[in-house]
């Protein structure tokens, strides 16, 4: 028998989106799945933007104030794909409903909201998940499987890199994303918060580091009216840019390996250039978003001249199996977020966390506020120590 779950967005800008349509289709890709959600609310502010996306995917219902969701007894689980200062409140009084929570990156402006939402869900004993969602492509998570295995011997090394243009025009609204008070901490919470996960995800714990920040655009113009995505302004009041465009990072994990994190929203001529080198004592692994299918992969006992194969994952690697019947055939970014539907509702259905949970949010802040404290200090930060 399969049970109805009641399922809200709050928050409709793209990220709503994409939790929308991975909720309409993880039943088609897991049909084993003993919950079946139905969409029945969507809240958003911006005037309009809620009735249009319950006449698009078919809410029962529309609102402009996410409490009206909190009272609402009919809904069992929440996605929360809010801004970012809105995370904190929206989790916690979500949790304390007793609704289950799937919320974004980074949750909240710092890692103290991270954990109050984190509290709040352990404390109601109800499921969350977040939206690391990176670490869900298969190749990901075979290259963990061949790291772990010794595959490529003990890790020395790694790299890992999160490019974007998407604000890399000077006429990029000066939106709530490049605010302190509402946007938090710039690049860090939107692309290092990934690299920051990827990096414990593959390598584990973080030990300590030492950054770098930088804003490279200054100032942009605030919009006159609601904005969705990247869009542009001009003609309005121009304000500072108060968080960061760019990060450098030297890692030290507590495996004794070193890395490098580098994350920038301001590439010109790069677009979501994402990924991972990972070098051990005996091979290595690569991977890029942008092939994200492919996994280079390069082990054996030459050493020297030792040569990079490129493997296809395929129905025997992660969730792959689930969308495409052989190696070769496309998964792609909406695909990752059904993965994590389906890993958040079938955390609800079992009572055990399955993949990034609240837990991952914090250890993810914890690393971004250790790189804004080193940038700061112009130190190494002791994350062992909580320094």
């Amino acid at each position: 028998m399969v049970d109805a779950l009641g399922v809200a967005v709050v928050g409709f800008g793209w990220m709503g989106r994409v939790h929308t349509r991975a909720y309409a289709r993880v039943r088609h890709h897991y049909p084993l799945l003993p919950l079946r959600p139905e969409l029945l609310t969507v809240a958003e502010e911006a005037p309009g933007r809620a009735e249009e996306a319950a006449e698009q995917y078919g809410f029962a219902t529309a609102t402009r104030d996410w409490r009206d969701v909190v009272a609402d007894p009919r809904v069992g689980a929440v996605s929360i794909t809010a801004p970012n200062f809105l995370h904190r409140e929206i989790g916690v009084a979500m949790a304390e409903a007793g609704k289950h929570v799937w919320i974004e990156k980074p949750v909240g402006l710092t890692a103290g909201d991270a954990r109050a939402v984190a509290d709040a869900v352990a404390e109601a004993g109800v499921a969350g998940a977040v939206g690391f969602n990176y670490r869900n492509a298969p190749a990901v998570e075979t290259a963990r499987e061949l790291i772990a295995s010794g595959e490529i011997g003990a890790v020395t090394h790694a790299r890992i890199r999160l490019f974007s243009d998407y604000a890399a025009h000077p006429e990029s609204a000066l939106t709530w994303r490049y605010e302190r008070e509402r946007g938090g901490s710039g690049v860090l919470g939107d692309l290092a918060s990934h690299g920051a996960d990827l990096a414990r995800f593959l390598l584990g714990d973080i030990a300590s580091l030492t950054a770098d920040t930088a804003v490279f655009v200054p100032e942009r113009a605030r919009p006159t009216g609601p904005t969705a995505g990247h869009a542009r302004a001009t003609g309005g009041e121009r304000g500072p840019v108060e968080n960061e465009d760019y990060v450098s990072c030297l890692l030290r994990f507590a495996s004794g390996a070193r890395g490098v994190l580098e994350a920038c929203r301001v590439s010109v001529g790069e677009q979501n250039d994402y990924g991972f080198a990972v070098h051990g004592t005996r091979g290595a692994v690569f991977w890029d978003f942008r092939r994200m299918n492919e996994l280079g992969v390069s082990r054996g006992s030459r050493y020297q001249d030792q040569p990079v194969s490129t493997v296809h994952v395929g129905p025997g690697h992660g969730e792959f199996g689930a969308f495409q019947p052989g190696a070769g055939n496309a998964m792609g970014f909406d695909d990752l977020k059904v993965v994590e539907a389906y890993r958040f509702l079938r955390s609800v259905a079992e009572g055990v966390p399955y993949g990034a949970t609240l837990a991952d949010a914090v250890h993810s802040a914890a690393v971004l506020e250790a790189m804004t404290r080193s940038a700061e200090r112009g130190t190494w930060v002791d994350l062992s120590h909580g320094d």
